[in-house]
């Protein structure tokens, strides 16, 4: 059977003609929307063991034992390992020789019924490939973007087949396994934002490079993770968290890097309103940065800046909002704490540059409107084009006569925040001039990146530099 024919009714039917796959349904929120399929197509006695729906929550804890947030991570592994557990214990004497078990599980709220509510879930699958094999596992985070619930509910089945059909039999191929998600619906329809592939058939999937497929496939806008190599999920990361975020190539991690987000930390905890709050600085990478004219990503290039950004114990988020009112709109969705923009000069030049924004129908104006609602403030770090060239600032940038006025309206009212704790000794180190001197062999660079980067670089080869075991 072809990939490009297999619609939701026949890949829920051959699941149930397969006689492998045995195990449970577990679905809280929205009905049984998955199990569903599963029923309708015919052949379900073949593959369900059980199919249940614990909506109370007195009967969910009971069950699965009590959580803080019943829409949740947490709750979802609960459900996992408790149905898994129980199937190869009440099952595995009598037909553990012939099959592969699973539980599959998710946990959402739909939109209610009088609206408003965030409507998003968590859902997965704990699964044997084989019988009697040890289990692997796949939890995603979804948000479900219809505007009424038998909408949300019919795009949460679909979906729900599409990652039990993948688990099944597209494990082998974790790529084309994400790329399958949405087969049968549109972005419009659901968001993936966060997807953990684990156990022993993703034993060398890199969940830093799932994330990356996300937002490259457009399943999301955004992905994150974290200094420990985990993806996170950006609502729950984000989470009444004040955030500081500085975009660059991070090719590699250069002190000037570490420098600006320092300098823009001590600024940003001075403001009343984010003093007590906890922050989250992050490191992003846009999708346009790191195609940078070619076709499809680098991914030994990406995983070398990830794995440098982690050595310096920072939190990554790849995302497709090149323009910055887009980044901060996403951000704004995820918290409703103070939002910080870390930058360079240079990146402020083109921010306040007209031509950036002909595609927008109110232009410039349009555009700085949703970027500095909620107060969001700019850091600028001091830029020097080389050794001995003065220091532009927010204040001695030249700014065309014609935006002039719309400059200096945001700087009274505090928009831009000028970084004058910067170090100046980091002032002339730029990551092109890093690189060129990687390639040529000369070691000076080691002195422009933290010990930690100049220690990885040398020891795992990265960008050309010959492999020290030093």
């Amino acid at each position: 059977m072809s990939n490009e024919s297999v619609d939701t009714h026949n890949k829920a039917l051959r699941v149930n003609l397969d006689p492998r796959w045995y195990g449970t349904f577990a679905e809280i929120g929205a009905g049984q929307e998955v199990v569903r399929w599963f029923f309708r197509v015919g052949g379900g006695a073949g593959t369900i063991a059980k199919s249940i729906s614990a909506y109370d929550m007195k009967v969910s804890d009971a069950i699965y034992g009590h959580s803080e947030r019943y829409v949740s991570k947490g709750r979802l592994q609960a459900m996992l390992d408790y149905e898994f557990e129980l199937n190869t214990e009440r099952l595995g004497p009598a037909r553990g020789d012939t099959s592969a078990f699973f539980a599959f599980a998710d946990t959402v709220v739909a939109r209610s019924f009088k609206g408003g509510n965030e409507c998003h879930g968590w859902m997965g699958i704990k699964f044997q490939s084989r019988p009697r094999d040890e289990p692997s596992q796949i939890l995603m985070h979804v948000r479900m973007l219809d505007a009424e619930a038998s909408l949300q509910q019919e795009a949460l089945g679909i979906v729900g087949v599409n990652l039990c059909y993948g688990a099944f039999f597209l494990h082998h191929q974790p790529e084309q396994l994400v790329d399958s998600l949405l087969d049968r619906l549109s972005t419009g329809r659901i968001e993936i934002d966060m997807i953990e592939l684990s156990g022993i058939e993703f034993r060398n999937v890199d969940n830093r490079l799932t994330a990356l497929q996300l937002v490259q496939l457009g399943l999301s806008g955004a992905a994150m993770f974290g200094a420990d190599r985990e993806v996170l999920q950006p609502s729950e990361a984000l989470y009444k968290k004040a955030v500081l975020v500085e975009r660059g190539s991070f090719r590699p991690t250069t002190h000037v890097n570490l420098d600006m987000v320092a300098c823009a930390m001590e600024k940003f905890k001075a403001d009343p309103a984010v003093a007590d709050k906890p922050i989250l600085p992050l490191m992003e990478l846009t999708m346009r940065n790191l195609l940078a004219d070619k076709k499809t990503v680098d991914h030994r290039d990406f995983l070398a800046r990830a794995e440098l950004l982690s050595a310096c114990g920072l939190t990554v988020m790849i995302s497709d909002y090149f323009e910055y009112y887009r980044l901060a709109a996403y951000l704004a969705l995820k918290t409703k704490e103070r939002i910080g923009i870390v930058m360079g000069v240079p990146s402020l030049m083109e921010i306040v540059d007209e031509k950036y924004y002909t595609g927008l129908p109110g232009g410039i104006l349009e555009s700085f409107g949703r970027l500095f609602k909620n107060d969001l403030k700019l850091f600028v770090y001091p830029f020097q084009k080389s050794p001995g060239d003065p220091l532009l600032t927010i204040d001695t940038l030249e700014i065309k006569p014609k935006m002039a006025p719309l400059y200096e309206y945001l700087a009274r009212r505090g928009s831009f925040v000028h970084l004058d704790n910067s170090n100046p000794d980091f002032a002339h180190i730029f990551s092109r001039d890093i690189l060129k001197l990687i390639a040529k062999g000369d070691s000076t660079w080691e002195a422009m990146v933290p010990p930690q980067v100049a220690d990885l670089i040398r020891k795992r080869g990265f960008f050309g530099c010959p492999i020290s075991g030093n």
